[in-house]
């Protein structure tokens, strides 16, 4: 006896037994089953953008969406890693999670998505730190051309070794003429003993003229000097392999990073110019307004002068000036401005944390605009949580609250794999801390409780999607928590975080849009633009009291306030865009039906 179905049996089934495709109970099924996915897409978090799309905005996402379809069936093809890894460990780099975005950085900017993302208005820019935002091939050539800076390492011998120069201390700041009265010193350090070793009388700390200093580098001269002093600003490839055995290590990179950038970028020229190509690049990549986190100690140089500034007067004046200046230009004349989010190292000691926040409210005191609140940075793993800041939190606070100024907080919080712990918990604390908005909020999906706090509250999340990648968090964008955030109704925005140490080689968001709108099926370009909006929505423009703040939010663009009149400026931006896309795209793809 056999249960072999026969040609007869089954040409049997398949005529009288099998459900056709136009069978009422496949219908029936089909309908319950479209109507559950339409009520889960009732609760996300962009269900209004969506439904109140234009016809023509509408015809904009379709086209987009099937140049996405084409492009992921063409290029980024289901076994495109397996390619890259191939390709790259036969170049000697083991590829392994956090390394897929610098990889396939190159081919996504060669895509039409890629051309279609950027020029898309992003609106606002709410979670960057300062020194990593501007491409340095452009701003190590600055501080090259710049007269009268110099370098030093607090190595014995100076950096003669591959060793040294990968991990050795770097400073590269203004020290003015290294002569006396335009004979050189007598006793003028040669150039080439920094890279000399002890036989080379390098003595630790003693500064060498930085042009002649990179003239002598053993390896190339001054090109190979660049390409090296980059190498100690950026995550590369390179740190990507020897890094691979976790967070802890590249967090330790990342943050020498910093070091060495800080030291060259505190100089009033350099500084204009920094802030200038920041303004050019964001304005290029359709961003209108940026809050950048800063933690800068006092080591800020005037023009000319090698005394550091006893406060942060000087450094906001150039800030103000230049911000006014490049407003007035064509490119700068749709840029809605700046403002900076203070921030202090997490890790820190009381006093220090405390004279952090002093300054602050201080510096709020002569530039209130500019102020826009407070921060605590630094990696959360290794810093104190906020349970622990508690006191200094209060304290500023309270302080705040005698000189009548208004510095709310936007808390880093929950950036880390860990669940439960107290770093996973400072969630928690940032909710009840009052925060307007929490940055990266990676471990939120986590916690059903929170979320519901967070909605209900109205705080916005500053997700930023590659750092989250290369700093270990995340393998790839398709393992990101954002998408469970977004489908669970929570506002968040969009944000870049330290692009030019992840190797993004520039200020705008372009690619973490790009990455967010490849990577996730459910968001397409309407997300993308709710996104976007929700920026606009939870930028802080000016000051205001929480409940002012609540209100504005609340209201949106039907509000009567700046808020407002910027997010209807964006929704214009918005149906330009979308004109652009029909107009540019529509013949080849369809511009006729609707998404």
């Amino acid at each position: 006896m056999t249960n072999q179905i026969t040609d007869s049996d089954w040409e049997d089934i398949v005529t009288h037994e099998l459900p056709q495709k136009d069978d009422p109970i496949l219908a029936k099924y089909h309908s319950a089953r479209s109507a559950l996915i339409a009520q889960e897409q009732k609760q996300r978090s962009d269900a209004h953008f969506r439904s109140a799309l234009s016809p023509l905005a509408r015809r904009a996402c379709a086209i987009v969406s099937r140049i996405r379809t084409e492009e992921q069936k063409a290029i980024w093809t289901p076994d495109l890693e397996e390619q890259l890894a191939r390709k790259e460990e036969n170049n000697g780099i083991i590829v392994h999670p956090g390394m897929m975005f610098t990889l396939a950085k190159e081919t996504m900017e060669s895509t039409k998505l890629w051309r279609i993302v950027r020029r898309m208005p992003k609106g606002a820019l709410l979670h960057s730190h300062c020194d990593a935002m501007v491409d340095f091939d452009f701003l190590l050539g600055v501080v090259l051309e710049t007269e009268g800076m110099g370098i030093a390492t607090p190595e014995r011998g100076g950096l003669d070794s591959e060793e040294k120069r990968r991990e050795g201390g770097v400073v590269v700041k203004y020290v003015g003429d290294l002569t006396e009265g335009g004979k050189k010193k007598k006793e003028k350090v040669d150039a080439k003993s920094i890279w000399a070793g002890e036989e080379g009388g390098y003595e630790p700390g003693t500064f060498i003229n930085l042009v002649e200093a990179a003239d002598a580098f053993p390896q190339g001269g001054r090109k190979g000097f660049l390409n090296w002093l980059k190498s100690r600003c950026i995550l590369s490839q390179t740190d990507a392999i020897e890094q691979r055995h976790g967070s802890a290590e590249i967090w330790r990179k990342f943050m020498r990073c910093f070091e060495v950038i800080g030291s060259m970028l505190h100089y009033e020229p350099i500084w204009r110019r920094f802030l200038r190509r920041l303004m050019e690049q964001l304005v290029e990549d359709g961003v209108y307004w940026v809050e950048v986190r800063f933690a800068w100690q006092l080591d800020y140089c005037r023009l000319n002068s090698t005394t550091p500034e006893p406060d942060y007067c000087a450094m906001f004046t150039v800030i103000e000036e230049e911000l006014a200046a490049f407003k007035s230009t064509p490119l700068g004349s749709s840029f809605w401005g700046l403002r900076m989010i203070w921030t202090t190292v997490r890790a820190f000691g009381p006093r220090t944390i405390i004279q952090s926040m002093n300054d602050c409210i201080a510096t709020k005191l002569s530039f209130p605009h500019l102020i826009a609140g407070y921060d605590l940075v630094g990696p959360e793993d290794a810093g104190r949580p906020l349970t622990d800041l508690l006191p200094e939190l209060f304290w500023f606070k309270k302080q705040c609250a005698a000189e009548g100024v208004e510095i709310p907080l936007f808390l880093h919080a929950g950036e880390t794999l860990g669940d439960g712990d107290a770093v996973d918990h400072n969630l928690f604390d940032a909710l009840l801390l009052g925060a307007r908005r929490i940055g990266h909020g990676f471990s939120l999906y986590k916690h059903p409780q929170l979320i519901k706090a967070v909605k209900d509250k109205r705080v916005l999340i500053e997700s930023c999607p590659i750092s989250n990648e290369v700093l270990r968090l995340t393998g790839s964008i398709m393992q990101h928590p954002l998408p469970a955030l977004l489908a669970r109704g929570v506002p968040c925005a969009l944000c870049n975080d330290d692009p030019a140490i992840l190797g993004q080689d520039m200020a705008g968001m372009t690619h973490d849009f790009w990455q967010a709108l490849q990577g996730w099926e459910n968001l397409g370009l309407a997300g993308l633009g709710s996104l976007a909006e929700n920026s606009v929505r939870w930028a802080a423009f000016e000051d205001q009291t929480a409940e002012e703040w609540a209100r504005d939010v609340r209201e949106a663009s039907t509000g009567g306030g700046i808020k407002a009149e910027r997010l209807r400026q964006w929704a214009t931006e918005w149906e330009k865009f979308c004109v652009w896309v029909v107009d540019e795209y529509g013949d080849e793809y369809g511009g006729d039906d609707e998404a």
